[in-house]
């Protein structure tokens, strides 16, 4: 699937002008490169973070090349420039022109896909196998398999009471945690774990019959039945700040994992209320660790210090599912999140 790609603009001026201005050894990365080649496997992400020092800031500074037919593509292959545009350093691409010669026989040419903003791939099979829900007690449950039997797999009939509406394809999933917000005790929602799919049979009063269709766990009793989330993942994350000022932290790491490094997605306590959306970017703060105040013998922690940063992917009303996209260290449940901060001399318009 191709991802979207903006060409982008580093619209830093020169260190001659006004000091708050960024300057080109404050606003690029010490190490840029003049020309970076793209290649198969980079993210959009990646090749910003070659250039600016805060990757996140891509929309803020991209402008798109307007003799490229697409300018929102960049697909392997492309040099990604660092140029001079009108007195201010800027980012263009080059795309080389190939002479295509023709001939009597036929070839087939592999599809040229552009590469993608972050590691879909990634995002896409987590949440193929987790979603949130709020309110499990009204949904259908499994009951028992067919023949008496406790599991059930590919292929077998099994029971399950309560309501199961239409007909087509139902997710089978597993009751995981239940989320709670750590302050008020308030319910975030429950995390449900794929257990696979089945079709409906026929519903008999209150007992459905229903067919296994396809299963990576096996069915068992309490496993719920609903209807397969049909929201299509968004694939243009657009990495920005949120609009309003957030506070939040680390609810888990889906899977019981308690250290958490890059490219782990976690559950966070902030959702759609709080005014979080696809693409929306936290910097996480890692708690001090707590010590001996030499004096007094009581115990004091220590100020948190900025550990990385994570991306909005898929928001619930009451918490969301992220992306570690920097660690500088390991991250853990119950470290803070926050609007990143701009730190003095980043890329700007």
């Amino acid at each position: 699937m191709e991802g979207l790609l903006m060409v982008l603009l580093v619209a830093i001026p020169l260190a001659t002008v006004e000091a708050q201005v960024p300057s080109w050894d404050r606003g690029l990365r010490g190490d840029a490169p003049a020309r970076y080649t793209v290649v198969r496997g980079d993210t959009l992400w990646d090749i910003a973070g070659r250039f600016l020092r805060h990757p996140w800031q891509w929309p803020e500074v991209w402008r798109a090349n307007p003799q490229i037919a697409n300018p929102h593509l960049i697909y392997p292959g492309d040099v990604v420039a660092l140029r001079d545009c009108d007195g201010r350093p800027c980012l263009e691409v080059e795309r080389g022109r190939r002479v295509v010669h023709l001939s009597p026989e036929m070839r087939t040419l592999p599809h040229r896909e552009a590469i993608e903003p972050i590691p879909l791939a990634t995002v896409r099979h987590f949440l193929r196998d987790h979603r949130i829900v709020e309110h499990p007690k009204a949904l259908a449950y499994v009951v028992a398999g067919s023949d008496g039997r406790i599991l059930s797999g590919t292929g077998d009939r099994f029971y399950a009471r309560g309501r199961v509406e239409g007909s087509g394809r139902f997710g089978i999933y597993r009751p995981g945690q239940r989320y709670r917000d750590a302050a008020s005790g308030e319910s975030l929602g429950l995390e449900l774990e794929s257990v696979g799919q089945a079709r409906r049979l026929r519903q008999a009063e209150e007992v459905v019959v229903m067919e296994a269709t396809d299963t990576h766990q096996e069915v068992r009793s309490g496993d719920l039945i609903l209807p397969l989330e049909v929201r299509a993942l968004t694939t243009d994350f657009l990495p920005r700040p949120p609009e309003r000022e957030i506070a939040g932290q680390i609810l888990a790491v889906p899977g019981g994992v308690r250290f958490i490094g890059r490219l782990q997605m976690v559950a966070i306590d902030l959702g759609t209320r709080d005014g979080l959306a696809p693409g929306h970017v936290l910097s996480v703060e890692r708690r001090g660790e707590w010590v001996d105040e030499p004096r007094t013998g009581e115990r004091l922690r220590l100020p948190g210090e900025e550990a990385g940063l994570v991306m909005v992917v898929r928001p619930y009303e009451k918490m969301s599912y992220a992306l570690v996209m920097k660690a500088t260290r390991p991250l853990a449940v119950g470290d803070r999140l926050h609007n990143p901060r701009h730190a003095l001399h980043t890329a700007q318009r």
